[in-house]
């Protein structure tokens, strides 16, 4: 007489398979950041014994070594952490609810448009600091909302696919690119080079009071995230059985304003580091076999500016480069090669 356990066994193995692996993903995405985090911390110019490391966290004096720790080497590694976290995460928000790779905020103008907002309150009104950082968040959430009027909505009420969002998203750049560019012929030299350096992305001015409004706005935005999270399985599925298992337009729309937030609170703190919401996503689906992992996304974006901030400093000698740059000359090719292969134009990816 055969099992009657038998099928049983075999669904219930195959449901536990995709979370065994995400797990693992976690885990091993976990380590590589902590060892990226202790390279950034313990490494470079001026190392750092763990034991020193241990000894200034608890409150030890060590002259030299207390200073470069405390104001410069961790605060850039934690900031890049949340920073490469809120990217990522906003990045695969993204992709993942409009089912199009190219519907990153660094493609679909978000970024853009906070940066064009900072540049505008740098040089036009003379801010500085929380003021710039507030102007940016605004920014972004405005070409958002812009894009997705101009955008609109398929019959079923569903973005169709993230298509006319994307092109939309890419005209509504390039006409904020202008903007800035005009602002760059009425700057002086020394705005000038606050907003150029700002446009690239950069962890040199990180400090804790930035560190803590970062920390604070995760800890705000993610429980929403891994509330309406729960819904991206539907929506991967398509419109149709998106509508037909009950998600409709309003959870997207509140996961598509978390995901504005997200990047946009990265960009105010760090500046637009570029292509870090655009390869997240995509790197954390193929090392977890095709199937979405917003941890593994928020994990991946930490280890990419952790990495690319060790590398910007201390890849050539005596040449330090903001991580901006880095991450663009990484993401530049990803992309074409997206287009190249056909991947971009899949309603699924």
């Amino acid at each position: 007489m055969p099992d009657a356990t038998a099928p049983a066994e075999v669904v219930r193995r195959a449901r536990a398979l995709p979370v065994r692996r995400a797990r693992r993903l976690v885990g091993s995405l976990t380590v590589v950041l902590v060892l990226a985090v202790a390279a950034r911390v313990l490494l470079g110019d001026f190392t750092i014994t763990i034991p020193d490391f241990f000894r200034i966290l608890g409150g030890a004096e060590i002259p030299g070594a207390s200073y470069i720790l405390m104001e410069s080497k961790l605060p850039r590694a934690v900031l890049g952490v949340l920073v490469g976290a809120a990217l990522g995460l906003g990045g695969a928000i993204f992709q993942t609810t409009l089912r199009n790779p190219l519907a990153s905020p660094d493609v679909v103008g978000i970024s853009m448009g906070a940066s064009a907002a900072a540049a505008l309150a740098i040089i036009t009104f003379g801010l500085d600091g929380p003021a710039v950082a507030a102007c940016a968040i605004a920014g972004a959430a405005v070409v958002s909302l812009v894009v997705r009027l101009v955008a609109g909505r398929d019959p079923a009420g569903l973005y169709a696919g993230g298509q006319r969002l994307v092109l939309v998203g890419i005209g509504m750049a390039a006409a904020l690119q202008a903007l800035v560019q005009y602002l760059f012929t009425r700057a002086d030299v020394y705005d000038a080079h606050l907003v150029l350096r700002w446009l690239t992305g950069s962890l040199h001015d990180a400090d804790w009071a930035t560190i803590r409004i970062v920390g604070l706005a995760l800890l705000v935005l993610l429980p929403v995230v891994l509330w309406q999270g729960r819904s991206l399985p539907a929506t991967e599925l398509g419109p149709d059985t998106a509508t037909g298992l009950g998600v409709g337009p309003r959870r997207e729309d509140v996961l598509l304003l978390v995901g504005v937030l997200l990047v946009a609170v990265a960009v105010a703190a760090a500046g637009p580091v570029a292509f870090v919401s655009f390869l997240a996503g995509p790197i954390a689906r193929a090392l977890n076999a095709g199937r979405t992992s917003l941890a593994g996304a928020a994990l991946t974006g930490a280890v990419i500016v952790v990495g690319a901030d060790y590398a910007a400093d201390y890849l050539l000698v005596d040449i330090n480069f903001p991580v901006g740059v880095v991450t663009g000359a990484l993401g530049a090719p990803f992309l074409l090669w997206l287009l190249a292969s056909g991947r971009a134009s899949r309603r699924q990816f």
